[in-house]
C-alpha cells in the first residue's frame, strides 16, 4: 500500500499541491498555508506562483 505524500490544498480556489509533511491542518483537512487554513479571513492569498486564491 502506498502512503499519500502530496495532496492538493483543501482550499477550493487554491491550485497548490503541498506535501503532507508540510501541510497546515485545520478542520481535519490539509492546506498549503495559514491563509488558506483560516479561509482567507484577512483577505490574503497563499502567494504561491500562479495561484490567485484569496477566499
Amino acid at each position: 500500500m502506498n502512503d499519500v505524500q502530496i495532496v492538493k490544498c483543501a482550499c477550493a480556489d487554491c491550485v497548490f499541491v503541498v506535501s503532507t509533511a508540510d501541510a497546515v491542518e485545520a478542520d481535519g483537512r490539509k492546506f498549503c498555508g495559514d491563509a488558506c487554513a483560516d479561509h482567507h479571513q484577512s483577505g490574503a492569498g497563499c502567494d504561491h506562483a500562479g495561484c490567485t486564491c484569496n477566499g
